[in-house]
């Protein structure tokens, strides 16, 4: 036998390990009998509803985790072509995805009869007797997620594929169907408290977006504040900020989840030598967003002075608001339909909001600044809730991922 790549990469040529005792190393061609493909479908750009059906999108699958709701819903005409619904127990992957996520699995928890495959997921049928939930895991190990990344091939930066022979030639270590149980049973727990922290995340982004139409529509308002409402139009509320030339300051970045952060925050890629002479300069508080994607809710209000790309407009506050609260208008579903509207370009690609037409926007805010920020520090609040969750979240995640390398590589043991 030749040398072993194994999670651990600790196989030797007679493919023992005292970690292992009695678990083989093999390929996935030994338990899994074939991989079946689904059919591509002309589908919405929408999740199915209730009593929908849909098709699954390739971001259904990731980390051993099957998300239903990533799915489109699928043209009535077209329901007589989709085919291979998810059945309990079995394993979905990913074989053709981004370079960063081909290869990805999820777990079925149960059978799925309104929703199918894509031709992008694969479903496993197994030719032994194999605890999906295990195999699901041990697939998410990062040592094998990157010897996936190895073996798919393709032309496109964007697109990955990985075939059924490589796929299936990969080695893992394999314990007695008792244990695998067992194993799973324990990550199970963590998946349980995983799923829990979700849902609690899920409900307080809701409960925010409730609050933000209720609080930035005067719907409903907060104990002491009584004051006029007024229409302006945001040429009033803003100039633009359009100085350059400030090299030497830090270089931001403005996303649609976090607003504007530090450049060394996101994965962007800063060529030191690029001409940054017509960057344009942001100041605390200052509003900025991407000319070409406000519609789509890629703003912020800066808490650093820096330099942004030209791509970016900046907008600088008056003394009629208060930034936070704009920050927060911005990203009012009913505000970025004003911003589509305004948006020049014929496709979607090529629309774009510049200074000139987003200062004709009418919006109604309070007239009153103090109410301004009284009701986006109660949002702010929230917001640090949800970032608190999120950071436990990440905490819970972590703990089962070293679990992981511990219960899947054989180095921690359990009793059956």
């Amino acid at each position: 036998m030749e040398n072993l790549v194994t999670a651990e990469g600790i196989i030797g040529k007679d493919g023992k390990n005292s970690n292992f005792d009695n678990w083989k190393i093999i390929q996935l061609s030994e338990i899994i009998e074939s991989l079946e493909a689904g059919v591509s479908v002309n589908s919405l750009d929408y999740p199915a509803g209730s009593g929908d059906f849909g098709v699954l999108k390739t971001s259904a699958v990731s980390n051993g985790y099957l998300h239903i709701k990533e799915n489109k819903k699928i043209l009535d005409e077209e329901l007589g072509r989709a085919k291979l619904n998810p059945k309990k127990g079995a394993i979905l992957i990913s074989r053709a995805n981004t370079p960063e996520l081909v290869g990805e699995v999820g777990y079925v928890d149960k059978n799925y009869e309104r929703l199918f495959l894509s031709d992008k997921i694969w479903q496993a049928n197994y030719k032994v007797k194999v605890d999906g939930r295990w195999l699901a895991n041990t697939l998410s190990l990062n040592t094998i997620k990157n010897r996936i990344k190895v073996l798919a091939t393709g032309t496109s930066n964007s697109m990955k594929n990985i075939s059924k022979e490589n796929f299936l030639s990969l080695e893992i270590p394999f314990p007695e169907y008792e244990e695998q149980q067992k194993i799973a049973s324990i990550l199970s727990i963590w998946d349980k408290a995983i799923e829990l922290k979700v849902k609690l995340i899920e409900k307080e982004k809701e409960q925010k977006k409730g609050l933000m139409q209720k609080l930035l529509t005067g719907k409903s308002r907060l104990p002491g504040f009584g004051g006029e409402w007024v229409e302006a139009k945001l040429g009033d509320l803003f100039k633009e900020r359009k100085e350059i030339g400030y090299n030497d300051l830090e270089l931001l970045a403005i996303t649609s989840r976090k607003g504007i952060v530090r450049r060394t925050e996101v994965d962007i890629k800063d060529n030191s030598s690029e001409d940054k002479s017509k960057y344009k300069r942001v100041m605390p508080l200052d509003i900025g967003y991407n000319t070409m994607r406000l519609w789509q809710g890629v703003s912020g209000v800066s808490k650093y002075e820096g330099i942004v790309s030209p791509a970016y407009t900046i907008l600088k506050p008056t003394n009629r608001v208060d930034s936070y609260y704009m920050g927060f208008l911005f990203k009012l579903p009913y505000t970025i339909n004003l911003f589509r509207r305004y948006s020049q370009g014929l496709v979607d690609d090529t629309l774009n909001l510049k200074y000139e037409n987003l200062k004709g926007i009418k919006v109604i805010i309070p007239q009153d600044v103090s109410e301004q920020k009284a009701i986006a520090n109660v949002l702010i609040c929230l917001d640090n809730l949800i970032e608190l969750m999120e950071t436990e979240l990440e905490y819970i995640q972590q703990q089962k991922k070293s679990l992981m390398q511990g219960l899947l590589t054989g180095k921690v043991r359990v009793k059956v």
